[in-house]
């Protein structure tokens, strides 16, 4: 008898789950890609193993990665929708490495989700507002000067990621084509190591 009632109580748990699981909205998941840069004070303070295993915790893969130095036309570019900000001028120069170094690691990483999936590792903007859990809760700073030493940037969104991927990559440098691409003739003046 006991085990009969088990039986019944364990088969009524199990519609129970059945039914919760049904009624659970399906979320759609989406192959994506975005822009990750290891900004000059990540660089200078020795972070990149650290911000590189927070990372990892996204089970996304890095398709393209690079150390850059930045130029104005570069950083004026990334930054093109902050233009009017104040503090404009300043954060122009932060990324350029005027405070730290003048190099800053770029890398694209592609997966499930990669936008909202990074965004969450990396924190809010401001250091001061970001999760203390977060690589920008970490290791970021806000200067007297006001501007958010915040240690990485990450895509806001799909169309910032398309834009900025394509600003700060070219197709040959990624593992994937990830965007259509095109042939175009040039005449260019490469260089090679001396023999």
């Amino acid at each position: 008898m006991r085990k009969k009632h088990a039986e019944t109580k364990q088969e009524a748990n199990n519609n129970k789950m059945e039914q919760k699981t049904s009624a659970l909205p399906e979320t759609k998941m989406t192959v994506q890609q975005t822009l990750v840069l290891i900004k000059p004070d990540g660089l200078i303070k020795s972070l990149t193993g650290n911000i590189l295993t927070e990372l990892s915790s996204t089970d996304l893969i890095i398709v393209g990665a690079k150390i850059v130095q930045v130029t104005r036309e570069l950083a004026e570019e990334h930054y093109q929708y902050l233009r009017e900000e104040n503090f404009f001028d300043e954060l122009i120069k932060y990324i350029m490495g005027e405070f730290h170094t003048k190099r800053v690691l770029a890398l694209v990483y592609h997966g499930e989700n990669a936008i909202d999936s990074v965004r969450k590792v990396v924190g809010a903007t401001d250091p001061e507002k970001a999760d203390p859990t977060t690589i920008r809760g970490k290791y970021g700073r806000v200067t007297r000067a006001g501007v958010f030493e915040n240690v990485v940037h990450a895509s806001e969104n799909k169309k910032e990621a398309e834009r900025e991927i394509k600003l700060w990559f070219r197709p040959e440098e990624l593992v994937y084509t990830l965007y259509p691409t095109e042939s175009k003739k040039t005449t260019k003046v490469e260089f090679f190591w001396k023999e």
